[in-house]
């Protein structure tokens, strides 16, 4: 549609005095028809006139305008539509289930289940145990930052843990406290790990500057599919849920569905920062294809539950173990005079290659050793020089390439001024 076509100005009258005539115009632009005036006081005023959108439209739109950020899908990196029809799914899930496990803990106290009560003993329990977990939990603080993904995997797995001693608490009354504690235990430390990485999460999508209004639209859609799932949890606990063996059947669904979709939103997640196994599976994408993935593209290479296993392709390389334990102290001279500048040292042995980083090495250091590491693994199946000629050729081959590696890599939005090894275990000379 033509700007002409859109705008559509109201031929203006004679009149006396020019300025006691409203300006105004009307626009029509996606079926809406909008009509601009100027104020007397000089503002803008815009009033909707007509509004040919099909019904289904304007509810979708409306929807859109609610729970997604604004300029959606443009605003946001890709992967965020998944993340979020699974994040609905997981809460929902999440929300059933918890009403059938109060339910639960009630006939095991000895209780019939009405809110007042489910309400008086969730909040008991959760003021002992719970905050045991918690503190337990917020010592990982450092890991959570390196393994995100697997890390709200694990909070969710813990989530269904303490839920399952929760619903299976009447099968064993004696034990209520014992068994509810556990399980509010298990949920404290499930509370801090959801909360501590959600945050990395909501960041590897903001696009524009708008990191708020993405936590905010994603809060609500969390907000619309718990209270979905409390009716559903609700509807169930009267139904199929009201003796002991539905629940552990529909329980179990539940739990399964909970955990699936959680992995799903983190299949959809494509974080940026540099951590060991990202930048093992860059360096390896590189050494193969002379390329670097994009964080969107990288996505589903991760290993979500194991991320600490060394990767073949990138060098076999393992970071983070103490110098005292990855370098023998006779050997710590000798390689320091093979990486004089460099802000790593890497001992190569039978199984893996270890890399051990000072106090301030970057994600550039982690790169240059991470480098240096793929291609001495890679000269030992060629060559039989001893390490210190393959760890020298190795070394200077790296420097070739680096710059122009470098650049790809931060021109594919990786985010290379911190490395998250998780351990904390750095040197410093």
């Amino acid at each position: 549609m033509q700007f002409l076509e859109k705008v559509k100005l109201i031929k203006p009258v004679m009149v006396k005095n020019p300025e006691d005539f409203p300006v105004y115009w009307f626009e029509t632009s996606d079926s809406i028809s909008h009509r601009y005036q100027f104020q007397s006081d000089g503002h803008l005023s815009m009033k909707v006139v007509d509004d040919a959108r099909p019904v289904p439209q304007k509810m979708v739109e409306s929807f859109l305008n609610k729970f997604f950020p604004s300029g959606y899908p443009y605003s946001v990196n890709e992967g965020y539509l998944r993340y979020t029809q699974f994040r609905a799914l997981q809460h929902f899930s999440s929300a059933a289930l918890s009403v059938l496990s109060t339910q639960s803990l009630l006939f095991a106290a000895g209780l019939r289940p009405t809110p007042a009560q489910a309400t008086v003993v969730s909040w008991i329990l959760k003021d002992g145990m719970q905050h045991v977990g918690k503190l337990i939990c917020s010592n990982l603080g450092a890991r959570m930052d390196s393994e995100p993904k697997r890390w709200r995997i694990l909070a969710d797995v813990l989530y269904d843990l303490g839920t399952g001693l929760e619903l299976v608490s009447p099968l064993c009354p004696h034990l209520f406290l014992e068994m509810a504690g556990l399980g509010n235990f298990a949920k404290g430390m499930a509370t801090v790990a959801a909360r501590a990485t959600r945050l990395p999460i909501y960041s590897s999508f903001a696009k524009e500057g708008n990191l708020s209004d993405i936590f905010a639209k994603g809060e609500a859609i969390s907000t619309l599919f718990n209270v979905a799932g409390i009716g559903a949890g609700i509807q169930l606990a009267s139904t199929i849920c009201s003796s002991m063996e539905g629940k552990l059947v529909v329980g179990s669904i539940l739990s399964v569905v909970h955990v699936y979709s959680v992995v799903e939103q983190m299949r959809g997640v494509p974080i940026n920062t540099l951590n060991p196994q990202r930048t093992a599976l860059i360096v390896g994408n590189f050494l193969k294809t002379g390329k670097v993935p994009s964080p969107a593209d990288l996505r589903f290479q991760e290993d979500l539950m194991f991320p600490e296993r060394p990767i073949q392709d990138a060098g076999n390389v393992k970071v983070g173990r103490a110098l005292h334990k990855a370098v023998k102290p006779s050997e710590v001279q000798r390689l320091k005079q093979v990486f004089v500048e460099e802000k790593f040292l890497l001992s190569h042995g039978k199984s893996w290659t270890d890399m051990v980083l000072e106090h301030d090495a970057t994600g550039e250091d982690a790169l240059r050793g991470w480098l240096v590491a793929a291609y001495a693994k890679s000269m030992t199946k060629i060559y039989n020089d001893p390490d210190d000629i393959i760890l020298q050729d190795a070394y200077d081959k790296m420097n070739d390439v680096f710059n122009p590696f470098l650049s790809q890599v931060q021109a594919k939005g990786w985010y290379t001024d911190r490395f998250l090894d998780g351990t904390g275990t750095r040197f410093a000379w």
